[in-house]
């Protein structure tokens, strides 16, 4: 990877990461509710579930999906179901006591198992092993995913100190029963690129 690419990759790895998307909507509404350190499993899923996936993407199931796009189709329908019921669980979420943090976040597994059906996470990971690591080689993808994972982990990471700091405007029940009503309608607009997206 030459310097001009490799300039180019990591401005690409930054803007994708830390844009909204299905990940930092899930983890600034987890900072509010649960706080920075419950939701450092979920956050450390999300990094290295996302660099495991480039490195799986690259190394052949790209050319899988091609030889059976029914997979794709499969994946797609997946990814809208379990969207929707995370929008569910985040809407429904019990408003937490300021003294006591309620509900369960999202486990490190559950994050990490939740990039394969995340329509950015695909968009992300198809894009940096396509145009950023065209000689599809072991080293060549393996060298994308650690530079995508050590600039995706902290910059996803903001969202969760975002989270914890609507958290000190939001101490009553009834704002922060809002709150998770409007981060689990921003993550139903996420699916817009599903619905709308050719098969």
């Amino acid at each position: 990877m030459t310097y001009e690419i490799f300039i180019a990759f990591a401005t690409f790895c930054f803007v994708s990461s830390i844009t909204p998307g299905p990940n930092n909507l899930m983890l600034m509404a987890s900072g509010a509710n649960f706080g920075v350190k419950r939701t450092i499993p979920h956050w450390l899923g999300i990094g290295i579930g996302f660099t495991v996936m480039i490195m799986l993407v690259g190394i052949g199931l790209l050319s899988l999906f091609d030889a059976y796009p029914v997979i794709y189709t499969a994946l797609k329908i997946t990814s809208i179901v379990f969207l929707v019921y995370l929008a569910w669980k985040i809407a429904s979420a019990s408003p937490s006591k300021e003294s006591e943090l309620a509900g369960v976040p999202i486990t490190f597994f559950q994050a990490a198992a939740f990039q394969w059906v995340n329509p950015k996470a695909w968009a992300m990971a198809l894009t940096a092993v396509t145009v950023y690591s065209p000689s599809q080689n072991t080293m060549a993808i393996l060298t994308t995913a650690i530079i995508f994972g050590l600039i995706n982990i902290p910059s996803c990471g903001v969202w969760i100190f975002i989270g914890k700091q609507i958290r000190r405007w939001i101490t009553d029940p009834i704002k922060m029963r809002v709150f998770n009503i409007i981060m689990a309608i921003l993550l139903l607009t996420s699916l817009y690129p599903i619905l709308f997206s050719a098969t």
